[in-house]
């Protein structure tokens, strides 16, 4: 897991300071992933709806980058509840390239 503590309010600073300061941290530890089944789970702070377009963005093309490894983002801020994201993605192998803001709700 990748956890980003602090982006900008703004969608377009956010997604600037995420390009310039955490993209690169986020492409070496994906290289640093071993094992057949790899997968990177990016946790970034809450947001509003007005940051999904550039988080989905991003999930999708680092996810297509890291093929065959697999990248999610999640908006959290609640450490419990990312840990829960991480355990449902490693019972989901087919799911890469997506944003889950913290409001979305596991099948239960």
């Amino acid at each position: 897991m990748l956890a980003i503590a602090d982006l900008p309010p703004g969608p377009t600073d956010a997604a600037a300071t995420f390009h310039a300061h955490w993209l690169d941290r986020a492409r070496d530890q994906i290289r640093r992933l071993g094992g057949a089944d790899r997968a990177l789970l990016i946790l970034l702070p809450e947001a509003d709806h007005t940051h999904a377009d550039w988080r989905l963005a991003a999930a999708r093309t680092l996810a297509r980058e890291a093929a065959p490894a697999r990248v999610n983002l999640v908006g959290c801020n609640d450490a419990a509840k990312a840990e829960e994201f991480a355990a449902y993605l490693r019972m989901a192998p087919g799911v890469t390239g997506q944003y889950f803001p913290v409001n979305f709700q596991l099948g239960r």
